[in-house]
Formats: structure tokens, sequence, C-alpha cells
């Protein structure tokens, strides 16, 4: 009787534990995609398909681990993945705004790019076109508990802080008008050109934020081709949701889960 209720209590926990492992194991999946499909959104709201978070995300992810790796500091190389990612989104907001480029071949493009320059600037550096040194731990993103990092918490939040500028803010309103009807906008006095920069390079920074944690917080190196396809899975959690914040994290968070 007694091993009967031991017994049963014993699968209780396991069974508790394995749920409550589940759960940060489908947080710590879900971030990257957070981060980019967030980056993607504020894009997307301007009227600019951003087809590249792929190449973002690796652009992110291998800066964030060359800097960390040289400057030993985690939050050095994150702020370098994220300012690697608003460069390279300027160059794409160049080629689609103001040479009016297809944006679908612009940002294929970037993805290829990104594909094939950190490899060879990776052998240039370390030797090795396959992945970066390992980071030493002591140098790798801080977590708050054993199964949550700070980018999970930031990505998280952002998640409140995307709603209340798209929704509640004046950049926000001038934002979704400039995605649905540029030329009603452009009559009301907003700078649809300017806009759609400002726009496309926060779509940049959070997209390699998303790698920048990839490479320095959920893993300790940059590898070729490291993202898998977490840029196109972001979209299209970005395409499930319908361009919202709050069903963004649902869809990204469905994603984690099934991965």
């Amino acid at each position: 009787m007694f091993a009967d209720v031991f017994a049963t209590e014993i699968g209780k926990i396991m069974e508790a534990a394995i749920i409550f492992s589940l759960f940060f194991a489908t947080l710590r999946a879900a971030t990257p995609l957070i981060f980019a499909a967030l980056g993607g959104l504020f894009s997307e709201r301007s009227g600019v398909i951003n087809i590249a978070l792929e190449g973002l995300m690796l652009c992110g992810a291998f800066t964030a681990a060359v800097f960390t790796l040289q400057t030993q500091s985690p939050y050095l190389g994150f702020l370098a993945g994220l300012l690697a990612g608003a460069v390279l989104a300027t160059i794409f907001a160049i080629a689609c705004i103001k040479f009016e480029a297809d944006q679908v071949v612009v940002g294929m493009a970037i993805n290829f790019l990104m594909i094939g320059l950190p490899a060879m600037v990776s052998g240039v550096i370390y030797d090795s076109t396959g992945s970066t040194p390992q980071i030493p731990i002591e140098q790798k993103m801080p977590m708050l508990t054993n199964n949550l990092s700070w980018g999970t918490i930031l990505a998280l939040l952002l998640v409140p802080v995307c709603w209340y500028v798209i929704y509640k803010t004046p950049f926000g309103l001038r934002l979704r008008s400039v995605g649905e009807n540029p030329a009603a906008a452009d009559a009301a006095g907003v700078n649809v050109i300017r806009l759609r920069y400002v726009a496309v390079i926060i779509s940049g920074i959070l997209a390699a934020a998303g790698g920048a944690y990839l490479s320095t917080g959920q893993s300790s190196l940059f590898t070729k081709q490291m993202t898998a396809g977490r840029g196109f899975i972001a979209l299209a959690a970005l395409i499930l949701a319908k361009w919202k914040p709050v069903p963004v994290l649902l869809a990204c968070l469905f994603f984690g889960f099934t991965e």
C-alpha cells in the first residue's frame, strides 16, 4: 500500500519535472525567433518585406561571437552584433527604398551572402571556415537562473514594449499608416522614406539580436549556418500572427515547443 502511494507520488514529481523542463526549453528555443519576428514586424508594418531575417541573424551571430572572443565581454559582443545588423539592414534599405530593387531578391541575396561571408572571415581570423573558437563559459551571456538567460527575459519584455510602440505612440500610428496607405500618409505630412529606413534598421537590430543570442547565449560559438532556417521560421510566425506583437509571441512559443 505504502509502496503504491510512494510510486504514485514519485510519478507525479517526475511528470512535473518534465513539464517544467519542457517549458523552459520552449522559452530558450523561442527566444531567437521572438527577436527576429519582432524585427520583421517593424519592417512589414512599414511596407517593406524583409526576407533577409535569416541573413541578419547570421550577421548578428557571427559578429557577436567574434567580438565576444576579442573583447572578452558578452555585452560588447552583443552590442557589436546589433550594430552589424543595423549596418546590413541599412544596405538592404538603400537597395529596396532608394533604388527600388525587388525586396525579395535583395533579401535572398543577403541571406546567401551571410552564408558564405562569415565562413570566409572566420577562415582569415581563426584558420577555420566551419566555426569560431569556443567562447569560455565565463564570457557567455550570463544566466539569471539555471534555466533562463537575460536574453530570454529581454525578448519577452520586448513584446509589450513593441505592442505599446506600435499601437500607443505617434511613431506607431505613422508606421502603420505608411504600411497601409503610403500615399495618404505622405499627404498628411509623414516622411514615408525616412520612416521606412528607420523601420528596416530597427528590424535589422532585432533580428541580429536573435542571432547574437544564439552564438553567445544558447550556444558558445558561431558555426556555419547555425541559424538553420530560424529567420524563415520567424517570418512564418510573423505571418501566422498577422503582424501583431502578442500573437507573434504565441506563434514563436509554438514553434519553439515543436523544436
